[in-house]
């Protein structure tokens, strides 16, 4: 059957023109239900399959009788977690409802379409807007959330009837779920059997644990029952769609401060403008919005404008109606500043967009005998706290949960929330493995039976067809070079003598794309993943191990599909001719940084590999100075290196880890060939190059470290028994190469660590370095390197990047065909954008993982007195820095029911001043560090400050840091 519909529209000429739509109705489509025989069967149809013959489900006190439950949107919208959980099966889901839930939440789509594709769970999908007798109309005058509404209720009355066909003792019913009180009613009044979901799922008595997972449905801006009322109410979306429009709001991404609880930034993206930062300070400024919502602010006028807090301040966990307290943290950010530390401070008036998320952390039991309602504490501290209801509070205390969140009233100091699952004891290592893979977002599932199906079968070996378009390249003396226990080895090198008296040089990258072909399940699980993630102990990979640990890993002595990037140069390091092929290779010895250096500066091997190796570094070390002195910059950051226990896996030793000339050596080679394929294919793709771009840094992020430099001229100078000239630590920051130069100049012979700290310090002035499409954007240059043009095409086993610049690469050489996807700009765009993401979350993992290794360190040793050197200073504490564990944490000089010392800041000349003691930026210090786990949900590092010792009695007995190496680095913009 066909059904059409016609409506005119308007162009943007100004044309009007007639649209027809034509809707094709079927009469074959199944129902799902295995009992049926009127209908083809399920899987017929591509879908999964569908509810049981005899449904098994738990049994409900409602609907004793055998039953398949049907959802609304809005119960689907909110009670995910429910629906998700194995005790719920037998569920059918409606088109209608589908394609509701895919325009309103992206993620619940994605999460209810992978709870379908569980033939355990037993959902089914039902086509009901293309099935004769449950397709409607929409009527005149009624609204297109009533029509879907109505066509829900005639598929369940569909259903019953179609099902009451089945010839069976008993006949199975279909029960409608839904919390909308008008469309519950009208189901009734059909004689539909429906409940609400909390009706329902209390009437399964064999499982009560269930409650504690239904989400809390009443509307957000509603009020609790009684309550003083704490926040100003949100504009309607329409007011504010309104007022950005006109200019009187402004929209941005909520950034909450992890460091202070009462404060965060709006950043405001501007069409082709400079992105803006607007300051949010104090509770009711805060207005219930969440990290990382979208939101519209509303300027301050300049007289009520802030700087940015100097003051760490957590929330304590006192009582929650206690507002007064709140308000007293407030007045502590309200201090007399310098006019130009002003910046523009704002309001939130509204949310446009949620963007919540499950959270992990532990719950927080209320002192309440027999109390239902208790505080959830997120591990994440930019979360406020979220107040659930549980019964089950005994068994759940001292364990690591997910909460979702629901609401946020405006009468609550907290969200409402509900429990969704126990992730296991807190402090084990699985566990906290798992909470830290969640709270980054890292895809860390197995990989599935559809992406596995894709991989090679083996044996595997390199066919003649493979061949084609290939060098052989296997008699060359080609070496990987590595960290210790490498596995996915990508890359190799080679260099050797040609004819001419020149040198052939080439880097040979695995052919990865060969294996993993656009558009199959094992490319679309690459892409989302995104990049392998590093952790302490383990490697979560983007790619199967077969292909990551095996067939495209550059192991030495086998053969192996390459791409080679290859030069002729001279002995300056001068590229004379540059070539690419896809390859095959034999790698002719796997080394370590270490043995290469070992073969180099060895006096007695002279192999072929060994004159390769110092071939090379003879080069790199050229490249490197000109990259230098061409305005690239070399910047320090403190990488730490744990040695386990081979039984417990527990770490038993910790140290920064020690770079030698083969890491530059390797370094310089990677980054000549990330250079000359970006090259290559912008030349050939000038709109749909993959690249990748390091923005220079607004000037005000580098004020800490002019200060910082400035401060520590002046106080070398007067007190110094030399005479340190003021200009050697003048930081320029007006180009690269200024700054490059003015911090080689910047060093002191009383102090050597005094460079690397400024250089540190220069790293968190950073932006981050970030993917586009060359026809998306005019800024191609990467600061940090000095160079024109960037990509990455060196580590495709770990980076999706390089894979899309592998194809086209391959398609630039015609060693391989393009495809749609990867000459459309707009999808290469969005591309970058979840390679961004995914990057940067696995960033955070890795330090979250160090951070966490740390503290396992540290549990076992008690009190450890070490050097620090500071590194910031805040108006009530000192950021620390211990060089020998790269260990940083944060002092406080004021701690809860403790006498306060006499704290002066100077913002000017970075410094505090305790009672009579002054701390100024990369002051040495002495501290006494040991692991505080009296609160296991966020251990910390305790440090006393031995060294330079505190005068006053009234000084606190010991000072705390909150320590770590950092869930997430400074932010970008350092004030």
């Amino acid at each position: 059957m066909l059904t059409s519909r016609t409506f005119v529209r308007r162009t943007r000429a100004g044309a009007v023109v007639k649209v027809v739509r034509e809707h094709y109705l079927r009469d074959d489509i199944a129902c799902g239900a295995a009992a049926c025989r009127l209908c083809p069967p399920a899987a017929a149809n591509g879908s999964a399959p569908g509810p049981e013959a005899r449904p098994s489900g738990p049994a409900s006190s409602l609907c004793p009788g055998p039953h398949f439950l049907l959802p609304d949107t809005n119960l689907l919208l909110h009670q995910i977690d429910i629906l998700e959980d194995p005790v719920i099966k037998n569920v059918i889901v409606l088109q209608t409802v589908l394609q509701e839930v895919r325009h309103r939440s992206a993620p619940v789509y994605k999460r209810i379409r992978d709870v379908i594709q569980n033939p355990e769970k037993h959902f089914y999908s039902f086509t009901n807007e293309h099935h004769r007798e449950t397709y409607i109309e929409q009527t005149r005058g009624e609204t297109s959330n009533d029509r879907n509404d109505r066509a829900i209720r005639v598929a369940v009355k569909w259903y019953n009837e179609h099902l009451k066909k089945i010839e069976d003792e008993e006949k199975i019913q279909v029960v409608f779920l839904t919390n909308d009180r008008t469309n519950k009613e009208k189901a009734l009044e059909e004689g539909i059997t429906a409940y609400t979901c909390e009706e329902y799922i209390k009437s399964l008595t064999a499982n009560p644990e269930l409650v504690d997972r239904l989400a809390c449905v009443s509307d957000e801006g509603k009020e609790l029952e009684g309550g003083k009322i704490i926040f100003p109410e949100h504009i309607p979306l329409s007011k504010l769609q309104q007022g950005i429009k006109s200019g009187i709001y402004l929209q941005g991404t909520y950034r909450a401060n992890r460091e202070n609880y009462l404060e965060a930034t709006v950043w405001v993206h501007g069409d082709g403008e400079e992105n803006k930062e607007i300051i949010v300070q104090g509770l009711k400024h805060l207005n219930r919005a969440i990290h990382e919502d979208v939101v519209a602010v509303e300027l301050l006028a300049k007289n009520e404008w802030v700087a940015p807090s100097s003051v760490v301040l957590q929330d304590d966990g006192q009582n929650e109606e206690d507002i007064e307290n709140e308000e007293e943290k407030e007045n502590i950010l309200k201090t007399s500043v310098n006019k130009d530390m002003l910046r523009p401070t704002g309001r939130v008036v509204g949310i446009i967009k949620r963007n919540w998320r499950p959270y992990c952390g532990m719950l927080s039991k209320s002192q309440i005998k027999e109390a239902r309602r208790h505080l959830f504490t997120p591990a994440d501290r930019r979360i406020p706290r979220i107040r659930i209801e549980t019964r089950q509070a005994d068994t759940l205390e001292g364990q690591r949960i997910i909460v979702a969140i629901d609401g946020w009233p405006r009468n609550s100091r907290y969200p409402n929330g509900h429990f969704v699952r126990n992730l296991g004891s807190a402090g084990d290592k699985e566990t906290e493995t798992e909470v830290l893979l969640l709270e980054h977002d890292v895809p860390h599932q197995a990989f599935s039976q559809a992406v596995l199906s894709f991989l090679p079968k083996m044996p595997w070996s390199i066919t003649e067809e493979d061949m084609k378009h290939r060098e052989d390249l296997r008699h060359l003396n080609v070496c990987s070079v590595d960290p210790p226990g490498c596995t996915d080895i990508d890359d190799a090198l080679h260099c050797r003598e040609i004819g001419n008296g020149n040198l052939e040089v080439g880097v040979h990258i695995a052919d990865v794309s060969h294996f993993i072909r656009p558009g199959n399940a094992l490319d679309e699980e690459s892409v989302k993943r995104g990049t392998t993630v590093y952790l302490c102990e383990k490697r979560i990979d983007m790619v199967p191990e077969l292909l990551s640990s095996n067939l495209c890993s550059l192991r030495s002595n086998v053969d192996r599909l390459a791409f080679s990037c290859i030069w002729e140069m001279n002995h300056k390091a001068e590229i004379l001719k540059t070539r690419f092929t896809k390859s095959v290779i034999n790698s002719k010895a796997s080394l370590t940084y270490a043995e290469a250096q070992l073969r180099i500066d060895s006096t007695t091997m002279n192999d072929d590999i060994t004159t390769s190796l110092r071939g090379l570094n003879k080069l790199a070390k050229i490249l490197k100075k000109k990259r230098i002195d061409n305005g690239a910059l070399t910047l320090a950051s403190p990488e730490v290196r744990f040695h386990m226990d081979s039984e417990t896996h527990d770490p038993i030793d910790m140290q920064t880890k020690e770079l030698k000339e083969t890491n530059s050596m390797v370094e310089e080679f990677m980054l000549l060939a990330n250079i000359s394929v970006a090259q290559k294919i912008y030349d050939e793709f000038p709109e749909f190059a993959l690249l990748r771009k390091h923005p220079a840094p607004p000037p005000s992020n580098y004020d800490i470290l002019v200060k910082a430099a400035k401060s520590k001229a002046i106080i070398l100078t007067i007190f110094a028994s030399f005479f340190l000239s003021f200009q050697n630590l003048e930081i320029r920051t007006d180009s690269a190469k200024a700054l490059a130069e003015s911090l080689d100049k910047a060093e002191s012979p009383t102090f050597p660590y005094l460079n690397t700290l400024l250089r540190i310090l220069t790293t968190r002035c950073m932006m981050q370095a970030v993917y586009f499409c060359s026809g998306m954007d005019n800024d191609f240059h990467h600061y940090g390197l000095a160079s024109p043009i960037y990509t990455h095409f060196t580590s495709p086993i770990r980076r999706y990047a390089d894979i899309i610049v592998h194809r086209l690469l391959a398609v630039a050489i015609g060693a391989d065909r393009t495809y749609p996807e990867l000459t459309d700009k707009h999808k290469l765009a969005d591309m970058c954008k979840n390679l961004n993401y995914r990057h940067k979350m696995a960033q955070y993992a890795q330090r979250a993982s160090v951070a966490f290794h740390t503290q396992l360190f540290f549990k076992t040793k008690g009190v450890v007195n070490e050097d620090a050197y500071i590194l910031f200073v805040r108006k009530n504490a000192i950021v620390v820095l211990i060089p020998k564990y790269g260990l940083e944490g944060t002092v406080f000089f004021e701690e809860k029911d403790k006498p306060t010392p006499k704290l002066e800041y100077n913002s000017e000349v970075p410094s505090l001043t305790v009672e009579d003691t002054t701390l100024c930026v990369f002051d040495k210090v002495k501290v006494n560090i040991m692991l505080d786990d009296s609160n296991i949900q966020h251990q910390k590092m305790r440090m006393v400050l031995v060294e330079p010792k505190i005068l006053g009695s009234d000084m606190p007995a010991s000072l705390s840091a909150e320590a770590s190496t950092k869930d997430e680095p400074e932010k970008k913009k350092k004030k």
